[in-house]
């Protein structure tokens, strides 16, 4: 026997059915809410709600929809699950090394069990945190998640919840920790029937995706969100989550701060640590401020800024959020400050750090990641862009910063395959409006160069292709890599996270920079000639350098072209 419940405050009369026969459900305890206990229900079983007699409807907190997010749902026994991680006791994320992905376009199968079969690789690029984009039930087979309307659902063309559980433990059994993104500012219009269950939504706020959840006008809209992160953790066994779009939150009411206090005290009771990241785009530090001292008490945020500063350095493009900033300096002030005040379209960005109280691993930093790649109007990665050697410099200046740095998918091999925006609506007039809004979010560019999201192809390009990684350029991309977040884990000094003991200097003129981190210092030259860059130490060794023919002295050392050295001082 299994008990049913469902929050539909909206109905007089609420059923449940079960293999073609009904139930009639009783009130529950608290206003709104409806009960029964049915029998033969059991792990496996169909079932959908009907509202005052009217149309089948998949349940709000449906734990799996197998026939997609119009289908009936299917009842779960999460305690069926034979999990294997009983020692594993988490991952904390300062000092680790943060890999982004997408289930459906990592492997060619875009399934959780092919996924696993490619994790060894991560364990050899030596990242500790697995960040897996949205896997909530979406439309269609395929998307990029964020569209999603069954939240507690596991898409089911990806494996369902068996392979996301299969996914987790097999991540906890190579050390790998697992971050969940999750979307709770909006839900997307294909198959979202919460609207006729109750006040999920709100007409006093707008997101740029649509109608703004309910946050401030409903205690139970607020409990929904709530109990779904925490349902991630405790069933699913995952070790944190990102918080999609967080700016987008209709909600002066601190759902961040509540959600914040419920998983730290879920994280004592399991005796691991669990994770909250933020992305938002203010760049506001006190999402990752003490509640004690006035912030939200999350555990680290997104950090676009240190984003536009490298690449705009490496590519030389200045439009859009490149446009404000000086590269170097922007660089500079990331590298110090945490982000650089951006004044992009007349008005300043983003708050102070204070870097005395702050520490950096706080600010998730990246060179690529799916927003940066995928909102670009043909999804093309730095490596369309850019030669080996200015993204080794990218690398290298990213994985030695103070932050904790996040890749994405294939970024580690210079991936050739773009990264796309990509669709699956089954619905003629909504895939239609997808297109034109796609279009139209790329105003400017050649309207012939933006894929059609709703065509399979867009999909399919997306894809990393595996054979890559082995061939020759992309093989040195690799060992690149790896050499650095090998250094990452031998020099404590490089995931020291005070930036009041970063120190950056550069020349603008000829094109060099150095940032000291303790006795290591990141020596760059990004220009086409070879460069003498003064230290303020003496070297006594290289621990890595992009392209050989270096040269050091007392000094300072010389570096060919558009390389980069970590070189170890006397302090």
């Amino acid at each position: 026997m299994s008990g049913f419940s469902v929050w539909a405050p909206y109905a007089g009369q609420v059923e449940i059915e079960i293999g073609g026969k009904r139930y009639r459900m009783r009130p529950g305890r608290a206003p709104g809410w409806w009960r029964a206990e049915v029998p033969e229900a059991r792990h496996g079983t169909d079932y959908v709600f009907r509202l005052d007699g009217g149309e089948p409807l998949p349940d709000p907190r449906s734990p799996w929809q197998p026939h997609g997010v119009h289908g009936p749902s299917r009842f779960v026994d999460h305690s069926a699950f034979p999990w294997t991680d009983r020692g594993w006791t988490g991952r904390p994320l300062p000092g680790g090394v943060v890999y982004e992905l997408h289930i459906g376009t990592f492997t060619p199968e875009g399934t959780f069990d092919a996924a696993i079969g490619r994790l060894d690789h991560l364990v050899d690029l030596g990242v500790t945190h697995v960040e897996v984009m949205p896997v909530n039930a979406f439309p269609g087979r395929h998307g990029w998640g964020y569209d999603g309307v069954g939240l507690w659902a596991v898409h089911d063309p990806y494996g369902g919840p068996d392979g996301f559980k299969r996914f987790v433990d097999a991540c906890h059994g190579r050390g790998l920790a697992v971050i969940l993104d999750v979307v709770y500012n909006h839900l997307g219009p294909g198959g979202n029937y919460l609207a006729r269950f109750g006040p999920y939504f709100t007409d006093r706020g707008h997101t740029p995706w649509g109608p703004a959840v309910n946050l401030e006008g409903s205690d139970e809209v607020r409990r929904f969100v709530v109990e779904n992160a925490l349902y991630w953790l405790r069933e699913y066994h995952v070790d944190g989550l990102r918080l999609d779009a967080v700016h987008a939150l209709v909600d002066t009411r601190r759902l961040l701060e509540e959600l914040a206090v419920q998983v730290e005290a879920l994280a004592t009771a399991q005796n691991r640590p669990l994770t909250l990241i933020a992305e938002s785009d203010p760049s506001d530090p006190r999402l990752v401020t003490p509640r004690e001292a006035g912030g939200y008490g999350l555990h680290a945020q997104w950090n676009d800024d240190f984003h536009h500063a490298l690449r705009s350095l490496l590519t030389g493009e200045r439009h859009g959020y490149h446009g404000d900033c000086e590269p170097l300096p922007a660089l500079a002030k990331a590298l110090t400050g945490g982000h650089d005040a951006s004044t992009f379209r007349a008005r300043r960005h983003g708050r102070p750090v204070d870097t005395r109280t702050t520490p950096a691993h706080r600010f998730v930093c990246y060179l690529q990641n799916h927003d940066q790649v995928g909102n670009r109007a043909a999804g093309d990665r730095l490596s369309a862009t850019l030669r080996p050697e200015p993204l080794k410099i990218g690398a290298a200046l990213l994985l030695t910063a103070p932050f904790t740095p996040m890749l994405f998918m294939g970024e580690e091999w210079a991936a050739s395959t773009p990264w796309q925006y990509f669709t699956d609506h089954p619905e003629p007039e909504l895939a239609q409006a997808v297109r034109e809004g796609r279009r139209a979010e790329s105003a400017g560019w050649d309207p012939t160069a933006v894929p059609d999201p709703q065509d399979e192809r867009t999909f399919q390009r997306s894809k990393l292709d595996w054979r890559e990684k082995d061939r020759d350029e992309h093989a040195a991309v690799l060992r690149w890599y790896r050499r650095l977040i090998a250094l990452r884990r031998r020099y404590p000094q490089l995931a020291d996270p005070w930036l009041d003991r970063v120190h950056v200097v550069y020349d603008e003129e000829n094109r060099w920079l150095v940032v000291s981190r303790g006795r290591l210092r990141v020596a760059v030259n990004l220009s086409p000639e070879p460069r003498k860059i003064p230290l303020d130490a003496i070297p006594v060794g290289v621990c890595a350098v992009s392209v050989p023919g270096f040269v050091f002295d007392r000094w300072g050392i010389r570096l060919a072209p558009e390389s980069v050295a970590v070189v170890e001082t006397l302090g």
